[in-house]
């Protein structure tokens, strides 16, 4: 049995993005070179890698076994590079770093400016999703999470722990008075997220406050703390958010208070990557110095 690596990285692209299309974009490829490619590799194995389903191209039971090994062989050949080059220990080229866009909004930039100004060839792109990150289909080199994932070839890491409270704006509090119990709250328009969108279990705060009902809510933790900036309503708000809106305070900060905390999440065959083990180690030593310096604010 003969195929080329070439091959094995279309069938990678496809396995990742789903569709010809798609992966023939990140390859740089027109989509029919991609599938003549995939037929070349599926008759020199001799079996079917994908079937078509109406979400794209879903793996075969042959093809779930190649993608172990096919990964294996890439972490191996980005190691080989990287020695060849000379850069192996060093960060440098690109890294993305997938992340909820709490963090993504309030951390992360400050975080990667300072591992970018002390590695000037390192290019870092951060992807604010709400949803968890997919590292199988490499959406991300690697993950911030609010959870450990519980199933995939992953490592995990818990970074930091980090609080919320109850908060709203000055300008709401002195238009609709102050908040001096939590059964306060049911005369009070609420902010948060929308419930069949939390992606986390983790995220579900107003359940916490035995509420079922969101008077403005959105996905994007981002909008929600906009809306209490604008005097909308009161909601929860991670500490370290708000040290960017003075206007904002935290309400019954004696009486509610939230704890969570954040993961990093790596493909395991990474590890055997010094840059990316220097990297995740500046990511996690960084984040943590950001949290509890934010915090210290709040």
């Amino acid at each position: 049995m003969e195929y080329s690596w070439d091959d094995v990285r279309v069938f990678l692209a496809v396995a990742r993005r789903d569709t010809l299309s798609a992966a023939g974009r990140v390859l740089k490829i027109d989509p029919a070179t991609v599938g003549r490619r995939i037929a070349r590799l599926e008759e020199a194995i001799g079996s079917p890698l994908f079937v078509k389903s109406p979400n794209g191209y879903a793996l075969t039971e042959a093809g779930t076994r190649l993608m172990a090994h096919s990964e294996r062989v890439e972490q191996a050949i980005i190691g080989l590079n990287e020695d060849i080059s000379g850069t192996a220990g060093s960060l440098s080229g690109q890294i993305r770093i997938g992340a909820p866009d709490g963090c993504a909004n309030f951390l992360l930039p400050q975080v990667c400016a300072r591992i970018a100004d002390q590695n000037p060839d390192l290019d870092i792109q951060i992807v604010a999703l709400p949803r968890v990150v997919n590292l199988s289909k490499r959406e991300a080199d690697m993950a911030i999470a609010v959870s450990p994932p519980s199933t995939g070839r992953l490592s995990v890491q818990k970074v930091t722990e980090y609080h919320l409270h109850l908060a709203a704006s000055d300008s709401y509090l002195e238009r609709h008075g102050p908040i001096s119990s939590l059964s306060d709250l049911s005369r009070h328009r609420m902010v948060g997220y929308i419930a069949d969108m939390i992606f986390d279990k983790e995220l579900d705060y107003l359940s916490e406050l035995g509420r079922d009902h969101v008077n403005l809510a959105s996905n994007s933790v981002a909008v929600q703390f906009n809306w209490l900036r604008a005097g909308a309503g009161v909601g929860i708000v991670h500490d370290f958010a708000l040290p960017f809106a003075p206007s904002i305070s935290r309400v019954l900060a004696d009486q509610f208070q939230l704890k969570r905390s954040f993961y990093l999440i790596r493909h395991v065959d990474d590890r055997r990557l010094e840059r990316m083990n220097r990297f995740a180690q500046a990511l996690s030593h960084e984040l943590k110095k950001e949290v509890e310096y934010l915090e210290s604010f709040a």
